[in-house]
């Protein structure tokens, strides 16, 4: 396919706890011939926490991500983590759309920079169902997913700001590309309700107890797999899994993916080069089990 390049803001995680989703986009992207630039001295976007302290933060600290790519001349950045992907859209829209937020955003900035073009923040979700396009997709499948019985898990970020991509009640995106890997699609009535994730330190109970939910109701519909894009979630759904199982008084087992992860292995992608290694919950078993 002809070339195409977007920024690329991995934020905190993907260089951190969720590395496999930071090493299989990037193998993903790679293969499909999309180029990916790393924004220079990228910093956090404020997470989850900003919000709480100051509206102003909120705001600038996503937008200074913004402003730097302005400066290497990028006019699209790909967020891979749900909640950086939120919190850039927000700031790219609130400066779009309202000059005072735009000329607050500039004055804190300092460093020389300023943001004065409308930045696209897009999720590699969209690039790929939108821009590459499931047909193309499917040109790059070699190893069909045929056995494979997923769960796409939303969560709560993914589809937000709402109306951008998917729906917030009842999103398909992830469902359509797993599909496009040959995979069978299940569905259950967890896929788009909290984890709660964002509790996870506070009231790790609460974040069990949630996750524990999602879980269960992926299992009990038969998937071996949940596939999901975002970090939080991940951590939810994978490190909390044993006190899940715990709170739901019930053995789950079930890996949990990210999406570019299962994108890769139908890619043909070598399995050592997607960072499977890296989850608690191991995946080794279904992986050999399905061919692997």
């Amino acid at each position: 396919m002809s070339e195409m390049r977007f920024g690329y803001y991995p934020g905190c995680s993907l260089l951190s706890s969720s590395k496999e989703y930071d090493i299989s986009v990037r193998a993903v992207f790679a293969h499909l011939g999309i180029e990916l630039v790393e924004i220079d001295d990228w910093n956090c976007c404020g997470a989850v926490h900003a919000d709480v302290n100051n509206a102003n933060t909120a705001i600038t600290l996503p937008a200074r991500n913004l402003a730097l790519a302005e400066a290497q001349e990028l006019d699209s950045i790909i967020a891979p983590c749900s909640g950086c992907y939120k919190n850039l859209r927000r700031a790219s829209k609130s400066a779009a759309k309202d000059p005072k937020s735009r000329a607050l955003i500039n004055e804190s900035l300092g460093d020389g920079l300023q943001l004065t073009s409308d930045i696209e923040v897009l999720h590699p979700l969209y690039v790929l169902l939108n821009t590459v396009g499931i047909e193309r997709i499917k040109e790059y499948v070699v190893k069909p997913l045929t056995d494979w019985k997923i769960a796409s898990y939303y969560g709560c970020m993914l589809t937000r700001p709402k109306d951008v991509f998917d729906s917030t009640e009842r999103p398909v995106g992830l469902d359509v590309l797993m599909s496009a890997l040959s995979a069978t699609e299940v569905n259950y009535p967890m896929k788009a309700k909290c984890c709660g994730g964002a509790l996870a330190l506070s009231h790790g109970d609460v974040t069990a107890r949630l996750s524990g939910n999602v879980l269960l109701s992926a299992k009990q519909a038969g998937a071996d797999i949940v596939t999901l894009a975002c970090p939080m979630c991940h951590m939810a759904l994978d490190v909390y899994q044993d006190k899940a199982e715990k709170q739901v008084k019930s053995s789950i087992n079930l890996p949990v993916l990210y999406f570019t992860q299962v994108m890769g292995l139908a890619f043909g992608i070598e399995k050592s080069k997607l960072g499977f290694e890296r989850h608690l919950v191991s995946p080794e078993t279904q992986l050999v089990q399905m061919g692997f």
